[in-house]
Order: C-alpha cells, then sequence, then structure tokens
C-alpha cells in the first residue's frame, strides 16, 4: 500500500477526549486516580458494547507505584481486568473505569528501586487496528513521525511534546488479548484525537477533529459497528 500525500499541515496528537456517559462521575473518577491532566471528557450517549479498540497506558518507574495506581483506581471505583503481577517485560496490570475506558498500569522494573511515587514516566493512547502497516502508512502520510516501530505488530509515534500523550498502533485482537478482554466490540470507540490539523477519521473509524473544534463526532470503524 502507498503512502497517500496529504496537501494538509502535518498532523500531531494534541489531546484525547473522552466520551462519557457522566462528565461530573468521570472527573471525580481521574482525578483520584491522577490521570486527570491526560485526558478531557465529554458528555456522550453513544451506543458501545464491548472492546472499543483501544487502551491508554501509564508506564510508571516500579512495582511499587503500578500497586499505587491500580490501587487508587480500584477505590474510586474502577474493576480489575488483570491483576498487577510480573511478566516478561515488567510488571503491570489492567483496570476498567467506571465509564468503560480501559487502562493498563505498567513498569519494564520487575524490582522496586525506591519508594512508590504518583509519578507517571509517559502515557501511551494505543489504537487496536486490523492492519499495523497500513495504519501506520496513513498516518505517515498525514505527516506523523515514527518513534518505533516493529513490522506489523506495533508502531509508536513521536510524541507532540513534554508531557503529552503518545499515540500507538498495535493488533486489535492482540490488544485485546493483553487487556484482558474479548475483541468484539459495537458502536462507537467513546474516544476523539485531538489534531493538530483538519478533521479526520482513520482506517479503523477512529475520529480526530481540528483545533477549536467542539462536535461530537462518532465514527465506527469497520469492526466497531452496531
Amino acid at each position: 500500500m502507498a503512502t497517500t500525500t496529504h496537501t494538509a499541515a502535518p498532523t500531531s496528537l494534541t489531546s484525547v477526549t473522552l466520551e462519557v456517559a457522566d462528565p461530573a462521575a468521570a472527573r471525580g473518577f481521574y482525578a483520584a486516580f491522577g490521570v486527570e491532566s491526560y485526558v478531557r471528557l465529554r458528555p456522550s450517549e453513544a451506543h458501545s458494547t464491548g472492546f472499543r479498540g483501544f487502551t491508554l497506558a501509564l508506564t510508571v518507574s516500579g512495582p511499587a507505584t503500578v500497586d499505587g495506581f491500580v490501587a487508587a483506581a480500584v477505590d474510586a471505583g474502577a474493576t480489575v481486568l488483570k491483576p498487577a503481577t510480573k511478566s516478561l517485560w515488567g510488571y503491570g496490570g489492567t483496570v476498567q473505569a467506571p465509564d468503560g475506558t480501559i487502562w493498563k498500569i505498567a513498569t519494564s522494573a520487575r524490582k522496586d528501586t525506591g519508594p512508590a511515587t504518583r509519578e507517571i514516566d509517559e502515557v501511551v493512547l494505543l489504537l487496536g487496528v486490523e492492519d499495523v502497516k497500513a495504519t501506520k502508512q496513513f498516518y505517515v502520510g498525514r505527516g506523523l513521525g515514527v518513534a518505533k516501530s516493529f513490522g506489523g505488530k506495533y508502531v509508536e509515534f513521536a510524541a507532540g511534546g513534554a508531557g503529552s500523550v503518545k499515540l500507538a498502533l498495535y493488533k486489535r485482537r492482540a490488544l485485546a488479548k493483553d487487556l484482558g478482554v474479548p475483541a468484539d466490540g459495537t458502536g462507537s470507540h467513546r474516544v476523539v484525537l485531538g489534531s493538530t490539523s483538519d478533521a479526520f477519521t482513520d482506517p479503523d473509524g477512529f475520529a480526530w477533529e481540528g483545533p477549536g473544534s467542539h462536535t461530537p463526532r462518532a465514527a465506527l470503524s469497520p469492526r466497531h459497528r452496531p
């Protein structure tokens, strides 16, 4: 598949907006969880069932910090999908917020080298897509720079700036398996990505909106329809 050339300004991820049924309740949850500065909230009653095709992943310093964030999420009303455990890659677990958004908290360290903190090293928005290579080319064609690429398995784009959320692509079914949920889902993704350029929708139905846009978008992916 050839990379498509666009005349629009290069795109970078400027914000992540979660569409939730109860913004006030979601705001309280994310403040208690400690990630309120990384997401925006928008009221929506859009139909959505099952896996929404994405997760937000936190990278932190060590296992004790992972446990602290998981505990804070659970205390605020989250459900544990995968308890935090050691793995080949480090230590991590997965929780689902009351609004349905799935969060992964992980560290590459398998042992603590200091006390637990409330610091977040990195936040990545992982989109589960059907064809990683094709979607990578789509985003490269829109001006996103690739930071890491592992063939058709995983792609990470360059961050828009310090403290911003990074964008990455992963196979949809592999992502669902990693999170501990079935891959099937219907309806809206319930997430909108902010763009430095124009509004568009990617090949898997993830909606982007341009600067200053506040209009809800509810694009559906081919594998995510009612």
